[in-house]
């Protein structure tokens, strides 16, 4: 479980005070009108730390933040991504090298000093297009690789990391084999499928091999043999996790082993991306980013390690997985048609939701896991993005994707993000963007997430993954000739 933060509208105006030039007009109002002062009553001063105080300076990095910044007009929209695109390299990025002079890269997800693999890989990935044309920042990146790998070799179940070994950490209470080195055992496929993701992106653009060394190899066959023991094929396998909590979703049920499922080919996610325990263990947009991830890493092994034998593993995985996820993951629903479920457990029961955390439904084109004119992906996120969908929430300043995790009424700025990357429709896009505009509560920034009806109550003032995930968007738009759709947003 992470720390959450809800700031009142009081606390906000006086962030914006003291980081903005406010009309003398605008001081007199109460605090909760303060962020819809005019906007020329507003001066955009930008929130990143001062120079020296920035964890990592990239001058690609730089140079694309200018790219932008000359192309947009729209100067509230301008000053928002300035403030998100380097969020990970300003603030959360601790580059080292070993006495060999190999890179290693810890990430902390900004408000909590731990490195979550799915978290470092996702807040690092825009730069990667920019590796080409910056050795620091590639050094960089391959530090994060290095470093993703050696954890995974840590142990394989674990989602989160300590930068130093911690024994009084928060979580060496959990009921499961924790270590010092751990920051938070919590099992989740997604874990394993980033590092994956980030590291065949990086060998794209750069070329780089020097990543795909021992700890590669030994990391890709804790992968596969974490992944088969989690097919429980060969009863319940050796992960169990129990937590003394008052949330139903921080710990396990059935005495830390989960719900049952039945051996049909599919791969056992005991928590979601949110960090919450599955109800129905084989987690459907996680089993998704396995399948591709796997064919990734065969595809490494076969061009880079030359180990053919390790690369048919991972295909021969990737296979059998796929088949079960077209038998399995598609229910019919009376309404939509066929659309997947978000988690089923092989019985045939099928549990019918989209929680907002990457991998999910919603997103699975944006990771390259399913085609976004997949006719069954397609009515699925028809169905995900309504009122049918129960953590779908819709209210008076926002709607969106939410979950379990923050709770009711709490749309996650990722979800918007997630309709605006999976989306053909300009209008959609349009309307995404502004949403995610109009729900910063002034702060320049994204957050966890927000109230539907009030988005000045949100989680999370510091959350390093949204804030870069919304410059990848910018760029992408920006990229693909929409600066005008960007331009006329109010």
């Amino acid at each position: 479980m992470r720390t959450r933060h809800y700031l009142s509208s009081t606390m906000l105006a006086l962030m914006a005070l003291s980081t903005q030039n406010i009309d003398a007009s605008c001081l007199r109002m109460p605090p909760s009108t303060v962020l819809s002062c005019p906007a020329d009553a507003v001066k955009l001063l930008s929130k990143r730390p001062k120079e020296a105080d920035r964890l990592f300076r990239s001058e690609a990095v730089e140079k694309e933040i200018q790219r932008i910044l000359r192309q947009i007009t729209n100067k509230r929209l301008a000053w928002m991504f300035e403030n998100c695109f380097p969020n990970t390299l300003d603030t959360t990025v601790h580059y080292s090298e070993d006495d060999k002079g190999t890179p290693d890269t810890f990430v902390y997800t900004g408000d909590i000093a731990a490195m979550w693999l799915r978290d470092s890989g996702a807040q690092v990935w825009p730069y990667v297009q920019l590796a080409g044309k910056d050795k620091k920042l590639k050094k960089l990146l391959a530090g994060v690789i290095n470093r993703q790998m050696k954890c995974i070799n840590i142990d394989p179940y674990a989602n989160a990391f300590n930068q130093k070994p911690d024994p009084k950490g928060p979580w060496m209470s959990d009921e499961t084999a924790m270590k010092p080195e751990l920051h938070e055992r919590k099992y989740e496929i997604d874990s394993l499928c980033y590092p994956i993701r980030l590291a065949y992106e990086y060998w794209k653009v750069t070329g780089d091999t020097s990543v795909f060394g021992e700890e590669w190899i030994k990391a890709i066959e804790n992968i596969l043999k974490t992944f088969r023991e989690q097919q429980k094929k060969d009863g319940k396998g050796s992960y169990k996790f129990l937590r003394v909590t008052d949330r139903a979703l921080d710990t396990m049920n059935n005495a830390g082993w989960g719900a049952p499922v039945k051996p049909v080919g599919l791969i056992a996610s005991a928590f979601r991306p949110s960090d919450d325990a599955t109800t129905l263990q084989f987690l459907v947009p996680s089993n998704f980013m396995a399948v591709s991830s796997l064919r990734k890493a065969a595809e490494i092994l076969n061009k880079v390690n030359h180990n053919d034998n390790l690369a048919q593993q991972c295909s021969d995985l990737a296979n059998e997985v796929s088949a079960a996820l077209k038998k399995y993951a598609v229910y019919n629903h009376p309404k939509y048609g066929k659309i997947y479920a978000y988690e089923v457990d092989g019985f045939g029961n099928y549990f019918l939701m989209d929680d907002a955390n990457v991998p999910s439904l919603l997103a699975m084109p944006y990771l390259g896991d399913v085609s976004q004119d997949d006719p069954i992906y397609q009515n699925t996120r028809r169905y995900v993005w309504s009122e049918d969908n129960p953590y779908f929430f819709r209210g008076k300043v926002g709607e969106g994707i939410g979950g379990p995790h923050v709770g009711y009424d709490m749309v996650w700025p990722m979800s918007i993000m997630m309709r605006a990357f999976t989306s053909h429709d300009d209008k959609e896009i349009k309307e995404c963007v502004e949403m995610l505009m109009n729900t910063d509560a002034g702060t320049g920034f994204m957050h966890e997430s927000f109230n539907k009806d009030d988005a000045s109550k949100f989680t999370r003032d510091w959350f390093a993954w949204q804030n870069t995930l919304f410059g990848e968007l910018i760029i992408k738009l920006v990229n693909e000739g929409k600066v005008n759709l960007l331009n006329s947003i109010k």
